[in-house]
């Protein structure tokens, strides 16, 4: 149920930034859905490569370059998920950053809810 809801939080969050960020388009809700569970699943199973194969330039530019592989995490959601495209690299760099900053505070209200 957890899982759920927070798909569902980050479903809006997507339509929010949709809103804010002139270079992301989203379809509808039902997309969005499909953002959120693709940004995801690609969280589990690809960033974990990419992060070990860039290693070294991660440690090299401190941890910045973790920012460019959730830009390119958003990139090829945005090839996967029919409905929704993200206009260049710099807005995907943007969406990213918003979307974990949505995330931070969308989820700390489930964690406070909890206790």
């Amino acid at each position: 149920m957890k899982t759920l809801l927070k798909i569902f939080l980050t479903a809006l969050a997507v339509l929010v930034i949709e809103y804010l960020l002139k270079g992301v388009t989203v379809d509808n809700l039902t997309s969005a859905i499909l953002v959120a569970i693709v940004l995801g699943l690609l969280r589990v199973i690809v960033k974990p490569v990419f992060v070990i194969l860039t290693l070294p330039i991660t440690v090299i530019t401190l941890g910045l370059f973790l920012f460019v592989i959730n830009a390119l995490m958003v990139l090829l959601a945005g090839n996967i998920v029919p409905g929704f495209a993200v206009s260049g690299f710099w807005t995907a760099l943007l969406f990213s950053l918003l979307l974990s900053l949505f995330q931070s505070v969308l989820f700390s209200f489930l964690k406070e809810k909890k206790n």
